[in-house]
């Protein structure tokens, strides 16, 4: 990288993580100041307007591509119209040793005095919480399900092509189009559309403005710059400032700049999870990249360091800060905005292109957790293609996950969407698939399948808080036969999907009454066509998504039950529920048995691979085709982020041999340090579930570095990739790390602070991990043959 790029990256990760008060002010001020009888659309469009006229701007010195979502890089805003924090969040969030913000005591007082009283009984938090039944509350205390929604707002929004296209006065134009069409006498919600689409408009208008604010910044900065190369380039920021998103982009350089003030755009009107993603960016910026190219106006060395000033303003942008249940189910700065490459046309032919590759060098070149990044990989894609991202991911931090684009899009084609939309769509956040620019595709929560045994083999009781919040399914001594426990596990299961997903049909109205996001509608089809919010169902698809954790634990606790109680009836129930409640303690010959001599998931063994497909199987059966209240239906994915960690926390031993307290299975990988009969094994293994029906699946390798020193290794792991993906599996990440390296980071964190690893969809820095976590990624087999 040249020394811009080498300066604006080291600016970016010494940048100290703040949480900045603005944007809490100014919706309070707002709020506080609104006297306007206008509908609850207008009056959050009014907000996103004014919010973009007060919220402070910056250009930082050196940068090509301009905005923040805060102040300054790394300074977070909060959300108190979601979640509030309390003044001890505050004091937590500044005091906690991973993943803390710095929060100036000014700001705690700020809180206290004027946004704490304000928001109080107004925040979604407390409405949501308020409202759930005292099931979903049980439940949720225990740890059999999270809810993504009690602190950050509904996301999984992936921008198709339009913007390129279209700009934000194109919107307006087709906005007026459809109020100039409605039609009050025969479609009785005529008004609700009209409130919408104006609220929309409203919210074009403002990003225009936004972007005309930098530009009058820039021309500012030129008045007092001194150095003539500089000068001429704040002339350009200027001018791209003042030219998008107002129309389209003309070049790659607008391009960009476009994409980055959308994305803003989204980001500071709510925080959705995930952030937001420019989709297929390869092919999106071809054209521009291209027409540069041929008219020179751009060299191959101007494209790629406009990529890598564009790559790090998604490492400025931190994730808004969490806490509780919701930080332990997703302990990380990054913010899961990613960067899908190569993939299919929508012809059906190979996606990959001169961008392909720029992005790939940019990739390794620039390092950084932010933006995450994967290749979508097809059969239609060159070896060349999968081969440069393995080149990659032998260096060892993680990047770019792989996915398998052709079983991507027969998801789609399951789900219900178009052969269009499906090559066209892609994955985001961790590993979910979804409809580019046309879905509303929501994940609302992890659910915890073991956390269902351990309840299942107390007859509904949750042996950690005391309190009966299952129901009554038997005394498991007195089962003869597996299919007892099974029969009673799936009676369990069903009865604590019931709850979350009532839950969930709450939460959904909640946001579409008091939360509607006019800005983000105006970007997803059929927002504007159907006058209607993107809470509220006016995307083209719908789908609420809620993600199994602990598919591998889940499945050797029922395989070790199965074989030593049922099977080879060596191992009475009795001794075995005593031994959980023991934590083994009194019986660690016990303990090993159950490790050492239970068919275990990820060595293709069918004894215990078909009662992972037996969970699979009841898990999707759960929740497949449930209807959502947007018009869309319920889905499964299986993937944790970190939350696997957390849900080990509030369990007790289990059958599998697993202590108390520690970490679940994460994923679709096999429990940690179970699998060892190679990769080969385990990607047979997980390629026995139906991974077509699902959104999305996460399976994680750990390789030692010295397995992929040659070019012939290199072709080995693409092999590997190639053949699972032929099995029909989704995706598959590497880590590339030894654990000896691993665990002298912990003890000397300070020398291996740019030490990064894969934790689950997603990389982050090692020493910026809890301890439990590091452990957890320490004890995954390292694989040293393919």
């Amino acid at each position: 990288m040249n020394a811009r790029v080498s300066s604006l990256r080291d600016q970016s990760v010494s940048a100290v993580p703040t949480l900045s008060v603005e944007r809490a002010r100014l919706v309070t001020q707002f709020y506080s100041e609104q006297r306007e009888a206008v509908s609850v659309p207008v009056e959050r469009a009014l907000f996103f307007k004014y919010l973009l006229e007060h919220q402070s701007i910056c250009i930082n010195p050196g940068e090509l591509i301009v905005g923040e979502r805060g102040p300054a890089p790394a300074a977070t805003p909060t959300y108190p119209e979601i979640c509030c924090h309390s003044a001890q969040d505050l004091h937590t969030l500044n005091s906690r040793d991973r993943i803390k913000y710095h929060v100036d005591e000014s700001v705690i007082e700020e809180y206290k005095a004027d946004i704490i009283p304000f928001w109080r009984q107004r925040s979604m938090r407390e409405r949501l919480m308020s409202l759930m039944t005292e099931e979903w509350i049980n439940a949720f205390k225990a740890g059999v399900f999270t809810e993504f929604m009690e602190q950050r707002a509904p996301g999984h929004t992936v921008l198709d092509d339009k913007i390129y296209h279209t700009g934000m006065n194109g919107f307006k134009t087709k906005i007026q189009n459809e109020l100039s069409n409605l039609d009050y006498f025969n479609d009785p919600t005529a008004y609700d559309k009209e409130q919408e689409l104006r609220a929309m408009a409203i919210c074009a208008e403002a990003l225009i403005h936004f972007a005309h604010r930098h530009a009058d910044l820039a021309q500012s900065m030129v008045q007092t710059e001194s150095d003539p190369l500089r000068r001429a380039e704040l002339k350009r920021i200027a001018d791209v400032c003042y030219r998008v998103p107002a129309e389209p982009p003309r070049n790659m350089w607008e391009a960009l700049q476009a994409y980055w003030f959308v994305h803003l755009g989204v980001i500071i009107e709510l925080n959705p999870w995930d952030a937001f993603n420019p989709g297929r960016l390869d092919q999106h910026l071809q054209p521009f990249f291209q027409n540069d190219i041929d008219t020179k106006s751009l060299t191959y060395d101007q494209a790629k360091e406009l990529l890598q000033c564009f790559w790090i303003k998604f490492n400025n942008q931190l994730a808004p800060a969490k806490v509780g249940v919701t930080a332990k189910e997703s302990g990380t700065y990054t913010d899961f905005a990613t960067i899908n490459t190569g993939g299919l046309l929508v012809d059906g032919s190979d996606g990959v292109n001169e961008v392909t590759y720029l992005i790939l060098d940019v990739i390794e070149e620039m390092r950084l957790v932010q933006p995450s990044s994967n290749i979508q990989l097809s059969k239609e894609n060159p070896d060349r293609f999968v081969k440069r991202a393995c080149q990659i991911l032998k260096t060892g931090y993680g990047q770019p996950s792989i996915f398998n684009a052709d079983l991507v899009v027969e998801e789609l084609l399951r789900q219900g969407k178009s052969i269009n939309d499906a090559r066209c769509g892609g994955t985001s956040g961790c590993v979910e698939t979804g409809a580019f620019g046309k879905e509303n595709y929501n994940l609302t929560g992890y659910f915890n399948l073991p956390k269902v045994l351990e309840i299942t083999l107390n007859n509904g009781l949750d042996p950690i808080s005391g309190l009966q919040i299952g129901i009554t399914t038997g005394d498991p001594t007195e089962w003869t036969e597996f299919s007892d426990l099974w029969s009673a596990y799936t009676k369990q299961l069903n009865y604590f999907v019931d709850i979350k997903i009532r839950g969930n049909q709450v939460i959904e109205r909640l946001y579409s009454e008091y939360l509607p996001v006019p800005f983000l509608s105006l970007l997803i089809d059929d927002c504007i066509t159907n006058g209607t919010d993107y809470h509220s169902g006016g995307a083209r698809y719908n789908t609420s998504y809620i993600q199994g954790v602990g598919l591998g634990s889940i499945t050797d606790s029922l395989s070790a039950v199965k074989h030593h109680v049922f099977d080879e009836r060596t191992l009475s129930m009795t001794a075995l529920l005593n031994a959980l409640e023991d934590n083994f303690a009194q019986d660690e010959a016990m303990r090993q048995k159950l490790l050492n001599r239970t068919p275990r998931y990820g060595n293709d063994d069918d004894r215990a691979d078909s009662i992972m497909v037996m969970v699979f199987d009841a898990f999707f059966d759960a929740v497949q085709g449930r209807p959502n209240t947007k018009g869309g239906h319920y889905e499964i994915d299986l993937l944790p982020t970190t939350v696997h960690v957390h849900f080990g926390q509030v369990m007790g031993a289990m059958p599998d041999g697993r202590k108390a307290n520690l970490p679940l299975s994460e994923g679709v990988s096999p429990v940690q340090g179970a699998d060892r009969h190679g990769p080969t094994a385990v990607i047979r293994s997980v390629a026995k579930m139906d991974h077509v029906r699902t959104g999305g699946t996460l399976l994680n390798m750990k390789f030692h570095p010295e397995l992929l020193k040659s070019d012939s290794d290199l072709d080995k792991l693409v092999a590997l990739i190639r053949t699972y993906f032929e099995l029909d599996g989704h995706h598959i990440q590497f880590n590339v790390v030894d654990a000896d390296t691993l665990r002298a980071a912990q003890t000397k964190p300070e020398q291996y602070r740019d030490l990064i690893v894969r934790v689950a969809g997603y990389s982050d820095y090692f020493c910026n991990l809890n301890q439990a976590l590091q452990q957890e990624i320490i004890t995954r087999t390292a694989h040293t043959q393919i």
